[in-house]
């Protein structure tokens, strides 16, 4: 790794929620339509509204597998011969506390030569999709988790370390108005939206539909960035129209190739597209968002089908909507993919550093994403691992210590 005279911030970082991350401040009368957590002897299971849910199989994360073992998977390089399962490797001790103990991750964070982590959810990510279909319970659930999320990890202290991203449903507009008012209130730096569309009564709304309006401009008012990152957007039922599983399960096995296939990046590719085409951010030109580890395969094809678009129909677009995604969109790619190209597409300044620590499939150590870097100079390289996250959170660029 190359020596760095500044500290990173990594903007894609895990907890592992402990089993009563969504009850313990659930209102008791969502109780059987929240997320509730069954032991069976000595394993548990998530039932989540009247269904078991299995987005992750393994509710306790212990064990859990160790930081970065899937590297080569996910790289596409597994060695001729070699069997892939044999790669994952399952931690010999009890659940570390850095995993679910904030002031156990600001020392780990040191070690790495980190300054400051964005927070996101593992279980946590599958929930909205799994409760689509009671927008109450939706709405008091989250509620729920923000209240722990704010109390284990905390949205805002003094010492900046962590940035700990609250979950905002829009699927009740009003009910998301008030959520995001006590959010801010208790000092949230960002929020995380699922990237998918929004639920609702009789049928769904795109993200760029007006009912969502007064969310996007109190952020933008209050100067705080919207986090699109990874989960289950319930794009699954694609690959159900194909024969394939509709149910989101990434650690329930290979599963079928041809899903992968055809949900891919959909879900992100869709969700910058809705805004976009919507008019968000001509109607709130100072909302920032960004896409958390959904790789950036998607921004290409996205600025091909959008100039497209607007060379076809340019009454329908006010304005450039390559600019808008250039201008108001910050990507945090994968770490193998092709950087260069992403730079080119949007400008290195919209390229974020992220390295999933700890899930198996991101980085063992964080900075090491230095190394996917060669192609770029050392202010570009700074300007990645550190500067353009400042910005995105709306925060002044400055030196850092050591």
């Amino acid at each position: 790794m190359t020596a760095l005279d500044y500290k990173a911030i990594d903007v894609d970082n895990h907890y592992y929620e402990p089993l009563d991350a969504f009850t313990r401040h659930l209102d008791r009368k969502f109780r059987r339509r929240g997320v509730q957590i069954v032991r069976d002897g000595k394993y548990h299971t998530a039932i989540i509204g009247d269904r078991v849910n299995r987005f992750i199989p393994n509710p306790t994360f212990d064990p859990i597998i160790v930081p970065g073992c899937l590297d080569l998977i996910f790289r596409g390089q597994v060695p001729e011969g070699v069997d892939p399962a044999t790669l994952m490797k399952v931690e010999s001790l009890e659940l570390r506390p850095e995993y679910r103990e904030r002031d156990a991750r600001v020392a780990v964070v040191d070690k790495q030569g980190i300054e400051t982590i964005f927070l996101f959810p593992t279980f946590g990510c599958g929930v909205e999709e799994a409760l689509r279909g009671d927008i109450e319970a939706t709405m008091a659930s989250l509620h729920a988790f923000n209240l722990w999320l704010d109390e284990d990890w905390g949205f805002d202290r003094a010492d900046g370390r962590v940035v700990a991203a609250p979950m905002i449903s829009l699927s009740d507009p009003q009910a998301a108005v008030a959520e995001v008012e006590f959010v801010l209130a208790r000092g949230a730096r960002l929020v995380h939206v699922r990237p998918a569309p929004v639920p609702g009564v009789g049928r769904a709304r795109s993200l760029g539909d007006r009912a969502h309006d007064p969310v996007w401009a109190r952020l933008a008012e209050a100067n705080v960035p919207v986090a699109f990152h990874l989960g289950d957007s319930g794009y699954l039922k694609i690959a159900a129209m194909w024969g394939g599983k509709d149910t989101f399960e990434p650690f329930g096995g290979p599963g079928d190739a041809l899903d992968k296939i055809l949900v891919d990046d959909r879900a992100i590719h869709d969700t910058m597209a809705s805004l976009i085409i919507h008019g968000v951010f001509d109607r709130h030109p100072a909302l920032r968002v960004a896409s958390i580890e959904n790789g950036s395969d998607f921004v290409g094809r996205l600025c091909k089908r959008m100039t497209k678009l607007a060379n076809q129909s340019p009454k329908s677009f006010p304005n450039d909507p390559v600019d808008a995604l250039r201008e108001h969109v910050w990507v945090a790619p994968y770490y193998e993919d092709d950087l260069p190209r992403l730079a080119e597409t949007i400008g290195v300044e919209r390229i974020l550093f992220g390295s999933d620590w700890p899930h198996g499939e991101g980085l063992e150590e964080p900075v090491a994403f230095t190394d996917e870097l060669t192609g770029f100079d050392a202010a570009d390289v700074r300007k990645i691992l550190r500067d353009n996250a400042l910005e995105y959170l709306g925060a002044p660029v400055t030196a850092s210590a050591r």
